[in-house]
């Protein structure tokens, strides 16, 4: 509201970043201020539904503010016909009254009409649109970061939860809570990546999955806290159907989990879903209250959430998808088992959406500018806990003049990862601007902070930058939903051209000009290369992958994650020789390493990030033309110190984008706020 004031009272004239900087925080006040705005904008646009490509009331002038560009009238106040009581000493009215005195006022009406707009906008638009459904919002958690993965005991008078920005492989930590007033109290010390935690059937023991080695395994620690002990190895998305029966997902081999069911001593073992693609994985499973269906939440061929199923838990092998077309990553049922409802990403918002059981049709419960995540239903049926809140991004710079935010209007995508060019003066990055809208590739120059788009109105969902900085390699996602694959030169000096293969993914420049990308055949994914004109494709390497990651900067190895090595059906992620070479496995565990712009050092992620740390990479100096150091035969350890590899140096955060050396990397800085809501049912 001091945003919009501030813009509305200057109607038609520049208003600068530092002013608005100002009159929001002060110059005493130490926060990211350039996120800030860019947030308090995003927010007013979509309360005023404004297009930031076609503004009607805010502008961006770029690199310096922002002008309010709608009409604005003075409205004198409405006269009761007694004048207000003036204040001791105060002068009396004056029908000239200077210009600079109204204006003072105009902030005061302003603000009223703009709250009435906004209440209009907030509610009652919402409810012309949606039918006056009556949701009423209870919130549990009060932290300043955030509260994640919701479960509730049996009885409904315990929560357990996440209290971490990430609910799935969260290297944060589980706590609980007694409903409702009752202070959060932390159970465990456990830094591997874990989710999906779950209650017991007598309350009195939580399960969570976690991720050791190259498996999930799930374990169990008390509710009032204490040491973990192992539970099942090898089981994923636990829960228990009764005392003596469990219902999770296993892995025959590699990372291909399906559901299945077992006695607590896993005898007894019927399965009940396995995912068609070797990729595919399905992470939870919440059965209905007569334990005859299950919600299955999955992981597609591409390693992307994909559609909630439906699978029958008795009888016939019988699936079907359900709720909205999106990315499910959370479900539940009514207690009477009439409702599902699913926490779905539908064009790049979640929201909590319900379906009558078993025919009836996806309707969507919440709206609005927050995103919802995960659903633990109340045992007498009439609400749901859930996560409330948004999640801003924006790039951060590491470098000899310390850190600082690069500047942008709107949402960095983490995935994938931005680009620096080889003298890391340019970082290229995909830029959701508006709620509605797709990912555009910007660039932004590291020392002016200068931003532009690059290909405006072209929506991306990936991309990589050719080692002379000339040209980009991206997909589009075509009218069908297949993905398409381009190439075209940055100076737009041409058009861009399609490559004429559909469905390639994750491309990346490769030696001599062709393109490597990651494509689906039957139930596989295969690392293959093609030149731009579409001629000469061929696959890389015989055996299929799970995922390309990336490429070096001299083409001589590209990271991908496998699920079959020599040794076994393992998962593991190795560098592929590009020259005909042996791959060379880089971690024990799933890691996502990067190279520095020059080949020279290879990061690897030894230690996750989480609410209190940025975590920590291993810097590894690579030999001339990118020869590779030796590195222990299971590969980088999870936590390694740097003796684990001559030369090696400790970097203090996970998740960068290499530079040119130790202190010159950009990052994305995904700032998180959400807390536990109770949300009453309609």
């Amino acid at each position: 509201m001091e945003l919009l004031l501030l813009l509305v009272s200057r109607q038609g004239q520049l208003v600068t970043r530092a002013e608005i900087a100002e009159r929001l925080w002060s110059s005493e006040v130490f926060v990211d201020t350039e996120h800030g705005i860019n947030t308090a904008i995003r927010k007013l646009r979509h309360l005023l539904r404004d297009d930031p490509d076609e503004p009607k009331f805010i502008q961006t002038v770029t690199g310096m503010g922002y002008r309010f560009v709608a009409p604005v009238s003075e409205v004198a106040p409405v006269s009761t016909g007694k004048p207000d009581p003036l204040p001791a000493g105060a002068p009396a009215p004056s029908s000239l009254a200077p210009l600079a005195s109204r204006r003072r006022n105009l902030g005061w009406y302003v603000g009223a009409g703009v709250c009435a707009l906004l209440a209009f906008g907030g509610t009652g638009l919402y409810r012309l649109r949606h039918q006056a459904r009556e949701i009423a919002y209870t919130q549990l958690t009060d932290f300043t970061d955030s509260a994640v993965a919701p479960a509730l005991s049996p009885d409904g008078r315990m929560l357990a939860f996440i209290r971490g920005s990430n609910s799935f492989l969260s290297s944060d930590q589980i706590y609980v809570k007694l409903l409702p007033n009752g202070e959060a109290r932390r159970v465990t010390d456990d830094k591997r990546p874990k989710y999906g935690p779950a209650f017991s059937p007598d309350g009195s023991q939580i399960a969570y999955t976690v991720l050791e080695g190259s498996g999930f395994s799930t374990y169990q620690v008390s509710a009032l806290g204490g040491e973990p002990e192992l539970l099942q190895k090898n089981a994923a998305g636990l829960v228990w159907l009764n005392p003596q029966r469990l219902l999770f997902s296993e892995a025959p081999s590699g990372i291909h989990l399906g559901v299945v069911t077992t006695t607590t001593t896993r005898g007894d073992k019927r399965e009940i879903y396995s995912p068609a693609h070797e990729r595919g994985m399905a992470h939870y499973s919440f059965p209905s209250p007569d334990q005859r269906w299950a919600i299955v939440v999955e992981m597609t061929g591409t390693g992307e959430w994909g559609p909630c199923r439906l699978v029958a838990l008795e009888g016939q092998n019988l699936s079907r998808t359900v709720g909205p077309p999106g990315a499910c990553t959370s479900a539940g049922w009514s207690p009477d088992g009439n409702w599902m409802y699913f926490t779905v990403d539908v064009q790049g918002r979640s929201h909590i959406w319900r379906q009558h059981f078993p025919e009836g049709e996806p309707e969507q419960l919440t709206f609005g500018p927050t995103d919802e995540d995960g659903i633990a239903v109340d045992p007498d049926g009439r609400s749901l806990i859930t996560s409330l809140g948004e999640q801003e991004s924006a790039i951060w710079i590491h470098d000899a003049n310390g850190e600082r935010s690069l500047s942008s209007e709107g949402e960095v995508v983490w995935s994938p990862s931005p680009v620096f060019t080889p003298d890391a003066s340019v970082i290229y990055y995909l830029l959701k601007r508006s709620e509605n809208s797709g990912a555009e590739l910007w660039r932004t120059t590291v020392d002016s902070a200068r931003s532009e788009p690059v290909f405006p109105g072209i929506f991306m969902t990936f991309f990589d930058i050719s080692p002379d900085a000339n040209q980009v390699v991206y997909t589009t996602v075509a009218p069908d939903g297949s993905s398409e694959l381009w190439e075209a030169a940055i100076d737009r000096h041409s058009p861009a051209t399609k490559v004429n293969i559909s469905g390639a993914l994750w491309p990346h420049f490769g030696s001599h000009g062709q393109i490597l990308f990651q494509h689906t055949e039957g139930s596989a994914n295969y690392l293959e290369q093609v030149n731009p004109d579409g001629t000469h494709r061929s696959k890389v390497i015989p055996y299929p992958i799970t995922d390309l990651q990336n490429v070096s900067p001299a083409h001589r190895w590209a990271t991908v994650g496998v699920t079959r090595t020599s040794e076994g059906n393992s998962p593991a992620v190795l560098e592929v020789s590009l020259d005909g070479g042996s791959p060379i496995r880089i971690c024990e565990s799933y890691c996502q390493p990067k190279w520095s712009t020059d080949g020279k050092l290879l990061f690897i992620p030894v230690e996750e990030p989480t609410r209190t740390s940025p975590g920590r990479s291993l810097a590894i100096p690579m030999g001339p033309g990118e020869t590779m150091p030796d590195i222990p035969r299971d590969g980088i350890p999870p936590g390694a110190e740097p003796s684990v590899v001559r030369g090696a140096q400790s970097v203090g955060r996970a998740e960068l984008v290499p530079g040119r050396d130790l202190n010159d990397y950009a990052w994305v800085n995904n700032t998180a706020h959400r807390n536990l809501y109770r949300i009453s049912l309609p």
